[in-house]
Parts: C-alpha cells; sequence; structure tokens
C-alpha cells in the first residue's frame, strides 16, 4: 500500500513535463539536481533555528530593547474566582450582559465588578511589548540576512535580469551550492515558525498567517522537487525586501519612536506595494504562467505551482488591505496602532482618566470606562 502510494506520488506526470521522467534528471559530472531527500534537513535546522532564536531573544533582544527603553512590565493579576475563570476558559472571554447577571448571582458580585474581572482577565492573556520587541527582533535579523545573501546569490545570474532566462535548459538545470543554502534556510526558518506559532503574538490574521507559512513551506517544497529553484530563489528574494522595514517600523513602535516608525512605515507600504502587487503578480506570476508554455505543454506541475503563487497573491491583497487602511489613518488622522492586532482595554471605572497601551505599544489615553478619547502614540 505505502509502495503504491510513492509510486503514485512521485509519477513524472505530476512534477515534470510530458516529455521527461526521472532518469532523465540522473546527475552527471557537471549537473547537480536537487532531490527530496535534501529537504530532511530542515527538520533539524529548524530546531536549530528555536534554540538560536531562543538565546538570540533573552542574550541580545532584551539587552537591545532596555536600550530602547522598553522592558518587562509587571501587570495585574487579577483576582482568581473559580466560578469566572470556568467561564472565561470554557464558554467565552466576552461575556453577554445576559450571562454576566447570571454569574453576578453566582459570585455574589455586582455588574461593575464581572466586568472588571473579564476585562483584566483579557488585558492578562495580552502579550507585552517585550515578548513583541524581541519577536521583531528576531525576525528583523533574519530577513536582513537572506535579503542580503539572496543578492548575493543572485547579482550575477542571467535569470535575474531576463526572466526568460528562468526556463531556460528547465527542468536539466544544475543546482548550485548558493540556491541550496538559500533554500533550507528559508524552509528551516519557516517550519521553526509554525512550530512556535501557538506561543508567538497572536493577531487578527492569525489564520491567514498559518496559511501563509504552510503555502510558503509547500511552495518551497514542490519548487525544490520539480526544479523550479531559480524562480523559488527570485520569490523568496521579493518576499524579504518589504519583510525587512515591516519588523523595523515594529520595533521603532514598540520604542515609541513615533517619526521614526512613521517614516519607515510609509517606506514599507510603498515597497510592499511595489515588491508584492505589482512585481509579484506582473513580472513572476507571468514568468511562471506564460514563458513556461513557450518551452514544453503543461502539466500537474505547472498548474499547482502557479495555484500556489496566486494563493500567496491573495494574501498579499489582503494585507495589502489593512496597510493602505492604516496609511489612511496615517495621513488624515492619526496612525495608532497595528490593524492586525486587538487594543488592550482600559481598566479604570467611568468618570476616570485611564492611560492604556493598545497591543502594540502605542499610548491610548481615554475617558471613563471604555469611553471615546483622544489617541496619541
Amino acid at each position: 500500500m505505502i509502495g503504491m502510494i510513492g509510486e503514485w506520488l512521485w509519477w513524472d506526470r505530476l512534477w515534470l513535463p510530458g516529455n521527461l521522467t526521472w532518469d532523465d534528471l540522473t546527475e552527471q559530472e557537471e549537473l547537480v539536481y536537487a532531490k527530496v531527500s535534501h529537504l530532511y534537513v530542515i527538520v533539524p535546522y529548524a530546531l536549530v533555528f528555536l534554540l538560536v532564536r531562543y538565546l538570540f531573544e533573552r542574550l541580545i533582544a532584551t539587552p537591545f530593547a532596555a536600550l530602547f527603553g522598553v522592558s518587562e512590565k509587571t501587570g495585574y493579576k487579577v483576582e482568581h474566582n473559580a466560578v469566572l475563570e470556568h467561564y472565561f476558559n470554557t464558554k467565552s472571554k466576552n461575556p453577554r450582559q445576559a450571562d454576566i447577571d447570571g454569574l453576578c448571582k453566582k459570585c455574589s458580585w455586582s455588574s461593575r465588578q464581572v466586568e472588571r474581572w473579564f476585562r483584566r482577565r483579557r488585558n492578562q492573556d495580552r502579550p507585552s511589548v517585550l515578548k513583541k520587541f524581541r519577536e521583531a527582533s528576531w525576525r528583523l535579523v533574519f530577513y536582513v540576512g537572506t535579503f542580503t545573501g539572496g543578492v548575493i546569490a543572485l547579482y550575477d545570474k542571467p535569470w535575474f535580469y531576463n526572466l526568460r532566462e528562468v526556463w531556460i535548459g528547465y527542468p536539466k538545470q544544475s543546482m548550485l551550492e548558493s540556491q541550496y543554502w538559500y533554500y533550507i534556510v528559508e524552509m528551516s526558518f519557516y517550519l521553526s515558525l509554525v512550530l512556535r506559532i501557538t506561543f508567538d503574538v497572536k493577531r487578527k490574521d492569525f489564520k491567514e498567517q498559518i496559511i501563509h507559512h504552510w503555502a510558503t513551506l509547500t511552495l518551497l517544497a514542490f519548487s525544490w522537487c520539480a526544479n523550479y529553484i531559480r524562480v523559488g530563489t527570485l520569490v523568496m528574494l521579493i518576499h524579504d525586501s518589504s519583510d525587512i522595514l515591516l519588523e523595523s517600523a515594529k520595533i521603532f513602535n514598540y520604542a515609541k519612536w513615533e517619526k521614526t516608525c512613521n517614516s519607515i512605515f510609509v517606506v514599507f507600504a510603498a515597497i510592499f506595494i511595489i515588491t508584492r502587487l505589482i512585481i509579484f503578480p506582473f513580472w513572476i506570476i507571468h514568468c511562471t504562467w506564460v514563458y513556461p508554455l513557450d518551452y514544453y505543454p503543461p502539466f500537474f506541475g505547472y498548474y499547482f505551482f502557479n495555484f500556489m503563487l496566486v494563493v500567496l497573491l491573495m494574501l498579499h491583497i489582503f494585507w495589502a488591505y489593512l496597510i493602505l487602511r492604516m496609511v489612511k489613518m496615517f495621513l488624515f488622522g492619526s496612525l495608532t496602532k497595528d490593524e492586525r492586532s486587538d487594543n488592550e482595554e482600559d481598566e479604570e471605572e467611568d468618570g476616570e482618566t485611564s492611560v492604556a497601551e493598545d497591543n502594540d505599544g502605542h499610548v491610548k489615553v481615554t475617558n471613563g470606562c471604555g469611553g471615546g478619547g483622544a489617541n496619541h502614540h
């Protein structure tokens, strides 16, 4: 049974054009092809990334955060209440008024006390600014390294300047050592993100992030096995370019460097739109959708690879919508938070002035419990 599944999975027609078989990709003295067995190493490398990240966040990112005035703040520990805690964990973190009335009777508390308990309990679970600062620092260091490595690996390659060169000689294209390490490092990193995703900061686009990570891993793994390595490296380079600016803006956001954060964010928005909504669809997807047909008839791998690229494009459009909303607030109002984040709720009672931080470290001054107020960075 396993043999039949393996035989079907590696059927030539799924991975290669109709006039080729796996026998045609036998390595020779000057030709080295990517093998699926090479991908097994990303598992131990992903674990190494987790270890390096742990050490980086505590030995480098934490002191670095202190230089920016970002430190671990002792949050308010909510009073333990077994009835409310059970409801919070099993039913809802935002009870309706009818449920609040029922909980008041069980706890012999007033409605205001129950509402305040749930508000503080929700805030207690929100990640600290230091945690978010360390995560952003780690990703920034990685993206700077991979983008620099990608430029070094690609700047002298003909397909970097002429996309038709991507398909010259396909699939009999020898894998370069730089391409090998570029792929292994990127895939190991994204696998480490998948392994850590339940422990990292969760934002409103949590589901989209999961789809993005798995789509990226699937796309890279398939392009590796089908020898779509040339275009795969171009896709990685495009994505890393804007991510550097995003993580930089987050760092200055958490440090409350308002002008620096806003300036970087505007540049990031422009680079994101150019690379992911212009270059990615009109150059890269055009290269994978149109040019291959000049060299071989379409096959399953051709359709599957382009489908995964379109999935990434849809995610880009979703994030571009959030980014443009933030740009609109920046230009016509005030850029006060990451659109993907949940705000920390005020903990003071009505009639009192409260100062709270939103989920990305911006200070929000309000009057009253949940009332309107002016937002400031």
